[in-house]
């Protein structure tokens, strides 16, 4: 079992009421990084909510840790080809996974709807799926210079609080089976939960209920 050091330190904090907090890339606002992961952190080796990296849980602290590991940023026309490379051997090896692969921007988002990833009301990942992941590892260990957001989602049946729980350890779930034996490098990843604020699709339903249960993976270029 892996020790790390920030996680060890966070929870001591919390036992003297005092939280540790990490910035969500997406809002800009400071979250508790182990909301709701008390036992899922044991469950999962260890994981966090947030940031992966040991040196530094911020936007800037997960890039000065792919520095550190040598890993150079993309620049200029470069940065298309990149993501244009990437995406393509994405769609190639998960055609027929049940995984979506859409384009925006220069980021690549992959759509794992938790029928093919999870059993119903579950976040243990279905081995079936693991084949899947496995195509996925290779391809962010294949190109490197990425930051990867790993965002669960649910729908809006049941209580938001249990849902919020859900989307989070689904997300773990998946951040765990890539960095343990997908050997994806932590410090790139950032993980958390949305419970069923960002729908994309109708919950009036079923239809739409199946597409809002998903887990994301955002791969978005490092460019310094």
């Amino acid at each position: 079992m892996r020790s790390w050091t920030a996680l060890a330190a966070c929870i001591l904090g919390a036992a003297a009421m005092s939280a540790c907090t990490t910035v969500d890339p997406y809002t800009g606002q400071a979250v508790r990084n182990n909301t709701g992961t008390g036992a899922i952190a044991g469950a999962l080796g260890g994981a966090a909510l947030g940031y992966l990296t040991n040196t530094n849980r911020s936007e800037q602290g997960r890039k000065n840790a792919l520095i550190g590991a040598g890993i150079g940023a993309l620049a200029g026309a470069g940065v298309g080809n990149y993501m244009d490379r990437q995406q393509a051997e994405l769609r190639r090896e998960l055609a027929g996974s049940g995984v979506e692969v859409q384009r925006q921007g220069d980021n690549i988002v992959l759509q794992m709807p938790s029928d093919v990833t999870f059993g119903f009301d579950r976040s243990d990942i279905q081995p079936q799926f693991y084949g899947a992941l496995d195509d996925v590892a290779r391809s962010l260990n294949n190109y490197p210079q990425t930051l990867v957001d790993i965002i669960g989602h649910a729908d809006s049946t049941g209580r938001a609080d249990y849902n919020q729980a859900l989307s989070e350890r689904r997300a773990l779930a998946v951040a765990d089976y890539l960095t343990n034996r997908g050997g994806v490098l932590r410090d790139r990843l950032y993980v958390a939960g949305r419970g069923s604020t960002q729908p994309i699709a109708s919950n009036d339903t079923e239809e739409g209920r199946a597409k809002n249960r998903r887990v994301e993976i955002i791969v978005r270029p490092y460019t310094g």
